[in-house]
């Protein structure tokens, strides 16, 4: 494994404002291939850093770096990359599409590489290779979208205006991403809303919580696995993640059909069946528009988490079997 931090410069972005001395962070798997056609980069998600999402790239693992070079960017505002924990001067906005240029530069000007096998994400990072396939559509040859959509559902901005506003209401807040201090009540609030979505109903009826996680009650669940997780991040970084997810929208508020057609990469759509932020209906909705694209749900009670099955091996064993068969 190496890693390393590109210097970007001062970067105009999407939506409008710039990111001054951007930097992205990076990690490497595997060894790039002489014709350099085996690479598959692989984006953080939200709150994620990259040493914390490396648990499937392993020999015969989801992603195996016996056989493909793995790039894992980190995602801005994740506070590996430039984030508003070390960029004072945060911009309102930094989108899917300004992490996706900035992807490329990493991937040309480090690496020297123009094309991609494939892009696997989960979730954000889901989010992340859909604007790849439609930013660079003569450069990624697959996708997987994993528990990720094309543009972020309504009922999704819903959830996630809830956490902006609980975080905006601490009176800790400063604006533009920043907090005089680390603001305790707010954070302990938002862990627990975050539990209400990322695992489905059917995961906590099952106690699932308890008898798999490990905890010995609910308040401790919520506690360890929620506020304390959450709070090792500075808020304005997770504040700034959510306006990212918010903005999701690979047709930039234009027409998805459309943007969707105009896709060349084979896409594999692997909503979680449980999933309550990324619906199995919102890619089904999305398929009918893809010209290459296959829709393997995940089977699996355990919503949002099904796609990201560090410690479930049935879901970590379907999804190896998915992508395999897609990278073929």
């Amino acid at each position: 494994m190496n890693h390393g931090t590109f210097q970007l410069g001062d970067l105009a972005l999407s939506a409008g404002g710039t990111l001054r001395n951007a930097q992205l962070g990076w990690r490497t798997h595997g060894t790039l291939n002489a014709a350099r056609d085996n690479v598959v980069l692989y984006p953080t998600s939200y709150g994620a850093h990259a040493s914390e999402l490396t648990w499937l790239i392993a020999p015969d693992g989801i992603l195996d770096p016996s056989r493909y070079f793995i790039i894992q960017p980190e995602m801005f505002g994740n506070g590996v990359s430039s984030a508003p924990s070390n960029t004072p001067e945060w911009p309102e906005l930094v989108t899917s599409w300004d992490n996706v240029h900035a992807q490329r530069r990493l991937l040309t000007e480090v690496f020297g590489i123009e094309k991609l096998h494939a892009v696997y994400g989960w979730s954000m990072g889901a989010q992340q290779a859909y604007h790849w396939a439609a930013a660079y559509p003569d450069a990624v040859a697959r996708v997987v979208i994993n528990c990720g959509s094309a543009r972020t559902a309504v009922h999704n901005q819903i959830f996630l205006s809830s956490l902006i506003a609980v975080l905006e209401a601490a009176p800790e807040y400063l604006g533009n991403g920043q907090f005089s201090a680390k603001p305790e009540k707010a954070m302990r609030a938002f862990g627990r809303i975050y539990a209400t979505m990322a695992l489905s109903q059917d995961f906590y009826r099952a106690n699932l919580h308890l008898t798999a996680l490990g905890a010995p009650d609910l308040p401790t669940f919520l506690r360890t696995d929620w506020e304390e997780r959450f709070g090792r991040r500075y808020a304005g970084d997770l504040l700034a993640q959510l306006r990212t997810w918010y903005a999701g929208d690979i047709a930039a508020g234009g027409d998805l059909p459309t943007a969707l057609a105009a896709i060349q990469a084979k896409v594999l759509l692997m909503p979680g069946e449980t999933d309550l932020y990324f619906r199995v209906a919102d890619n089904e909705a999305e398929l009918p528009h893809l010209k290459h694209a296959i829709l393997r749900p995940i089977p699996s009670i355990w919503g949002h988490r099904a796609g990201n099955p560090a410690v479930q091996p049935a879901d970590a064993a379907f999804i190896r079997t998915q992508v395999a068969e897609f990278f073929r």
